[in-house]
This record gives structure tokens, C-alpha cells and sequence, in this order.
């Protein structure tokens, strides 16, 4: 059988256009299946699209809904010098003159030099309890008390510290104090004389009952360089006093174990920097509620922008976008409007609508704010702004709690947005198997007529060839006829 290398040839017809031609028509329903793939998968990204918005508004939305919001304190304080301050939720509104007299401060005790600090010292026990120094006097120059008591702190347990052969150096003693965590850290101060090392013990808490007593048994020669009894031997010398903090809030006395004194007025903790006197005010912290309440209305605004382009005309083009008129978006944004314009039930004193803070609806249907009214709102009855968005753990009301329940709603498993995007997607793959399936039968007969054309060429050219030789066949004859 004749073979053929190309379509057509044998048959001097166009075969292979015609072949296109079949094969076009063949599979303009997996081009009408491509069409609606396209446009599914288009709708599909702009459900995305919406549901990016709406993450956003719930975001707003649940930070609107945090009673914490409301509850935030700023304090500005005069002088960052004397102190720093912050407030908590159980703070109030005020004004203080506090004047710091005193920082609170931890005991140093200082040790007798020692000509070095890896020389073996002697074996024993080091027990360290901490309690309050008071009565006698206090020599500044030596750093040891004369006729002083000692009481110790019940609600602290004494360390008890075992130096061996292994650690009884100016060194191993230094590290054994610190390896027991006993509440004081003790390091090695080279003075530069005949014998510069000199072991020094600071306790790790500020506050006159962190002041130390140190006792040791064993060595003598570890007792005469440990051994510390405020209200007895004294074998080390006292470089820094244990003290309290003390200051006066509106010329009320207040003491503190600590530089960081809290509660002295109520909710409000003071880290105190330095002595001196500085003004103090409280006072509530509304501009973070005016942000937030900003940030909701531009979200809210983003999420109607977005829906706007997602439903747009183009009169040029005469096409509509992914989701003009579609159902799921328009009861999407009735939902939301809805939830926004019910009133709040609210109390005696609280707020009841949107507009009450400066929110309002506008023609086109986003939300616009009057910062001056809302700044009002919240200097006269912060509290009724705050049950206006947040209301109380376990309860249900509140804008921004009952618009971040309804987008969990809508954008959950089931809910009114996932379960389009669902329907898209199976929609989606459903095309997608109706197209694999309709490729392999255009494949197929484009194919069945390939063969039937091919077929068509190979006979055609058969019967041309057997016509020429006919032809020349009959032409010998004709030219032997003549001849004779």
C-alpha cells in the first residue's frame, strides 16, 4: 500500500485544511468549557478578594470588641527623671505631686583583702539569712554598726553553703555562693594594694529586710573573713545600706522595699528613677479608642470599595465583573448593614447606635466619623462607648462583637460566603472533568477522520497512478498502431 508524507499530496486535494476546519468545529465545546471555567475561576478569586475584606473588618471588629480597649490609662508624669509610670483597668482620673526622698537600694558587705584569690582560705559553712538592721549607729568610715539589732525575715529561708577542699579558695567560695542561689551575688574587686582581693557579696533585693547576716562554722580562718553579725562580730565592711524606697503622693508618706512601687495609688505602678518631686497625671487613654473606631470605618469603607469593583459595569466593554448580581455579596452586605443599624439594648447611660459616637451612614452606603463628636462621647461617658462595641465577658451585645460573631458565621464551614466558594470550586472541577472527558472524544474522531482522509489520499493516489499508466499504455499502443 502506498504510504503518504503528508496530507493531501497524494489526492492533490486540501485535506489538511479541511482537517482544521473539522477539528475547530469539533472542539468548540471544549471551548465553550473553557469559557465557563474562566469565568467560575474569576468568581472564585473575587470571593477571595471579599473574604480578604472581611478579614480585615473583623479584625477592627474584635479589637473594638476587647473591653480592654476601653480600659487602657495614659499617665504623663513631669519629670522621667524622678520616675516612670503606668496605670492598669482599676486606675481613676488624677492628679499627684509625688516626691521621691529616698531610692531603695540592696546591702553590699565587702571583705579583707587577700593577696590572691586562688590560695586556700579554710573548709566550713557559710549559712546567710536575711532580716532588718535598726537601732545603734552605723561608722561611715569602717562600714560596721555599734549597739544595732538584727530581726530576721520569717518569710525567708537561710542558705546554708558547704565549703570543701574543692572550693575553698578566695575564688571556689565566690562560686559556691553564686552556684546556691541564696539570694546574693558575690564577685571578686581587685583594690590595687599589697592584697587587692577583696570578696564582695551584694544581696540580690533592694529593701532594709534584705540587709544580710553572715554566719560560719569550721576554719577560723573562713570565719574571720565571713563572719557578719550586724548586731555582733563584724568581719566584713558595709559599703551599701540596705533601704527602703520613700517618697510622698500628695503629701501622704509611702514606703517601698523596691524602686518599683505599685498600688501606692490605685492601679498605677511608679518605677522611681531618682530623687526629686514631679507631677503625676492619670488620665484615660481615648486616643487608642478613637483609632480603633478610625480603623473600623475604613475597613468597613474597604469592604463596600471592594464590593463595588467586584459587581462593576464596564459600559465600553458591555462585561460586568466577577460578581455582578450575584447573591451571595448583595446578602453578605444587607447582613452586615443590618447588624450595624440594629440599636444596642444597652443600659440607662449607654449609647444604643453608631451615630451617637459621630458614625454615620452615608448616600452611597459607607460609614463616615465625626471625630469631634466622637471625642465628646468619650470624655462625657466612656463607659457607655465601651458597652456600645464591647460588652461584658459571656454577654452577646456590642457592635463590634456581634459583627466579628457575624463574619466567623458567614466565612465558616457552612457558613453563607464558604459555602459559595465551595459550590464554585466543585463547579470548577466538575468542568474540569467534563472537559478531559469531551478532549478525548474530539481527540478520537479528529483522529477516525485523520484516518479516513489519510485513507481518501492513499486511494485517490492509487487510482492516479493507475490512470497515468493507463494513459501511457494506451499511447504505446496508439504509437505502435501508426508505425505499422
Amino acid at each position: 500500500m502506498a504510504t503518504i508524507s503528508s496530507l493531501g499530496v497524494g489526492s492533490n486535494l486540501d485535506l489538511s485544511t479541511l482537517l482544521t476546519n473539522l477539528q475547530t468545529a469539533e472542539s468548540q465545546p471544549l471551548v465553550d468549557l473553557q469559557n465557563r471555567q474562566t469565568s467560575f475561576t474569576s468568581k472564585l478569586s473575587a470571593y477571595g478578594t471579599l473574604s480578604s475584606a472581611l478579614g480585615v473588618l473583623k479584625t477592627a471588629a474584635d479589637n473594638l470588641s476587647d473591653p480592654a480597649l476601653f480600659q487602657g490609662w495614659s499617665v504623663n508624669v513631669g519629670s522621667t527623671g524622678v520616675l516612670t509610670a503606668s496605670a492598669g483597668s482599676t486606675a481613676s482620673a488624677g492628679s499627684y505631686s509625688v516626691n521621691v526622698t529616698q531610692l531603695a537600694q540592696s546591702q553590699s558587705l565587702v571583705s579583707a583583702g587577700q593577696a590572691s584569690a586562688t590560695t586556700a582560705i579554710g573548709s566550713g559553712t557559710i549559712t546567710i539569712d536575711f532580716g532588718t538592721i535598726s537601732g545603734g549607729t552605723l561608722d561611715s568610715a569602717t562600714g560596721k554598726y555599734t549597739g544595732a539589732t538584727f530581726t530576721a525575715d520569717a518569710s525567708r529561708t537561710a542558705a546554708s553553703i558547704t565549703i570543701g577542699s574543692t572550693n575553698n579558695t578566695l575564688e571556689g567560695i565566690r562560686d559556691a555562693i553564686n552556684s546556691a542561689n541564696a539570694g546574693v551575688t558575690a564577685s571578686i574587686v581587685n583594690d590595687g594594694s599589697g592584697t587587692p582581693n577583696r570578696l564582695v557579696l551584694a544581696s540580690s533585693k533592694t529593701g532594709e529586710a534584705s540587709s544580710m547576716r553572715i554566719s560560719v562554722t569550721g576554719d577560723t580562718a573562713l570565719q574571720n573573713l565571713l563572719g557578719n553579725d550586724p548586731a555582733g562580730t563584724q568581719n566584713l565592711q558595709q559599703t551599701v545600706a540596705a533601704q527602703n524606697a520613700k517618697l510622698t503622693v500628695n503629701g501622704i508618706a509611702v514606703t517601698s522595699a523596691t524602686n518599683t512601687v505599685s498600688e501606692a495609688v490605685q492601679g498605677m505602678t511608679m518605677n522611681l528613677a531618682g530623687v526629686g518631686t514631679t507631677s503625676v497625671v492619670a488620665q484615660p487613654n481615648t486616643s487608642s479608642v478613637q483609632a480603633a473606631v478610625s480603623n473600623f470605618v475604613n475597613a468597613y469603607n474597604q469592604l463596600q470599595s471592594t464590593a463595588s469593583t467586584l459587581t462593576a459595569y464596564d459600559a465600553s466593554t458591555k462585561t460586568g465583573a466577577a460578581l455582578m448580581g450575584d447573591s451571595t455579596l448583595l446578602a453578605l452586605q444587607v447582613r452586615i448593614r443590618q447588624a450595624l443599624t440594629t440599636p444596642q439594648a444597652g443600659g440607662t447611660n449607654d449609647m444604643k447606635v453608631l451615630s451617637e459616637v459621630g458614625v454615620s451612614f452615608e448616600k452611597d452606603g459607607t460609614l463616615s466619623l465625626d471625630t469631634t463628636k466622637l471625642s465628646k462621647a468619650l470624655s462625657s461617658n466612656l463607659a457607655g462607648v465601651s458597652n456600645l462595641f464591647a460588652s461584658a465577658s459571656g454577654s452577646t451585645t456590642g457592635y463590634g462583637k456581634q459583627l466579628s460573631a457575624l463574619i466567623d458565621n458567614v466565612t465558616s464551614t457552612g457558613g453563607l460566603l464558604q459555602a459559595a466558594t465551595d459550590g464554585v470550586s466543585t463547579t470548577i472541577k466538575q468542568l474540569g472533568d467534563q472537559y478531559d472527558a469531551m478532549k478525548l472524544r474530539v481527540d478520537d474522531t479528529v483522529a477516525r477522520y485523520r484516518t479516513q482522509f489519510t485513507q481518501l489520499d492513499v486511494m485517490i493516489s492509487s487510482m492516479n497512478n493507475t490512470m497515468t499508466y493507463l494513459k501511457q499504455q494506451f499511447a504505446a499502443m496508439s504509437g505502435t498502431s501508426s508505425s505499422s
